[in-house]
């Protein structure tokens, strides 16, 4: 069930849970009762709404709508300015039933799904998928190639190995990381175009878009939104995968500002990213990881090596689309600040932030490419 909350960005806050068989939903669905309600509440300088962090101070329009739903194993979330569109809360909820379907359709996790009955079949014979799909296979691997592998479709037997599969780490031994490292590899997969089909090399290789995925059904809720004439809203995935269209209130040239922690604090904020009509994704292994040896062993793998990556605490890419920000920003923890900034150099309307440990302990450093001043701005000195 999807729960609404009507926001200001003061001390005051209205969280409902969304009945939609109500005889007054349509009212209830649009804030009208929660805004005559908030309406004389001083304007305030910040609220926290899911892994984002909306910052307008001194802005008059702070009243927010959020609309979310638990999918793909995190919060999804739309934020609506209040009252700038009658239907848009409806709207919100089409984009999320969207979501839940491609949760469907996508996950590994459900053997009904579509990709899990690719993955029974592929090695036998090529199989024909969903057309979105199949472009979004075609993404993946085109990152991969961009990448040199350091994005890859195929790390499914590498998570089983490491245990994060099920989100259980453990170290593997030699032997297994070798037999699961003879799988990977996108140049295993065949994506035949005209066809609209897939098929692998071998049995044992596998897809998922755990990488790709969240921003993929980000994009797609954005399509949703602006057809039913949403254009100014902020779609988010568990706090690691944004997509902003339009702008927050009246502040049309700046749009939405998207807060990013500080990897070692996770407390404070360490910079904002200010989007219109763009995405943002970070990767980090701040959340799935575990210790063995005294050495900490993160989620994200280099698919060439096989072995959890180590030096970069995070990095945040900006880009025209979620789908590409999601996966280039794996691919960009996974290369580094030099090997991510050639990329950006040869790449327009990509951007990236990458957070590494600074010359003493305790310390960061921050490297940046293709951002303008205008597009953010470091709030934490200690970087």
């Amino acid at each position: 069930m999807p729960r609404i909350k009507i926001a200001h960005t003061h001390t005051i806050q209205k969280s409902i849970m969304a009945e939609r068989e109500t005889s007054h939903r349509r009212e209830f669905l649009q804030g009208k009762s929660a805004v005559r309600a908030l309406r004389d509440v001083a304007q305030g300088a910040e609220e926290e709404l899911g892994g984002a962090s909306l910052v307008e101070p001194g802005s008059r329009e702070s009243y927010l709508v959020q609309v979310t739903r638990d999918a793909m194993a995190c919060q999804f979330a739309v934020i609506l300015n209040v009252g700038q569109y009658p239907e848009g809360t409806e709207a919100a909820l089409a984009a999320l039933d969207l979501v839940d379907q491609l949760e469907d359709q996508l996950s590994v996790y459900r053997p009904h799904s579509e990709l899990s009955r690719l993955n029974d079949r592929a090695a036998a014979e090529p199989v024909v998928v969903e057309p979105r799909m199949f472009a979004l296979l075609e993404l993946a691997a085109e990152i991969w190639r961009e990448t040199g592998g350091a994005f890859d479709m195929t790390t499914g037997p590498l998570s089983r190995a490491w245990g994060f599969f099920k989100r259980q780490g453990r170290l593997p031994q030699p032997e297994e990381l070798e037999e699961a490292l003879v799988h990977v590899g996108t140049e295993q997969v065949t994506l035949d175009v005209a066809e609209c089909s897939v098929a692998f090399a071998e049995v044992g290789v596998e897809v998922n878009v755990n990488g790709i995925g969240k921003g993929y059904a980000l994009d797609r809720a954005g399509e949703v939104l602006r057809e039913s004439g949403v254009v100014d809203f902020l779609l988010h995935g568990g706090q690691s995968s944004v997509l902003a269209g339009g702008a927050r209130g009246s502040r049309h040239g700046r749009g939405w500002t998207v807060g990013l922690r500080h990897p070692l604090r996770p407390e404070r904020r360490l910079a904002e990213f200010y989007l219109r009509d763009r995405a943002l994704g970070t990767s980090g292994s701040a959340t799935q990881f575990f210790h063995f040896g005294g050495k900490r062993y993160g989620h994200v793998i280099d698919p060439r090596s096989g072995m959890p990556v180590e030096g970069v605490y995070s990095a945040t890419v900006t880009a025209p689309t979620a789908a590409q920000a999601d996966a280039l920003a794996t691919a960009f923890y996974v290369l580094g600040p030099a090997e991510a900034r050639r990329y950006c150099d040869s790449h327009d309307g990509i951007a990236c932030a990458l957070v590494t440990g600074g010359p003493r302990q305790g310390s960061i450093e921050i490297h940046t490419a293709g951002l303008a001043q205008g597009d953010w701005r470091l709030l934490d000195d200690a970087a």
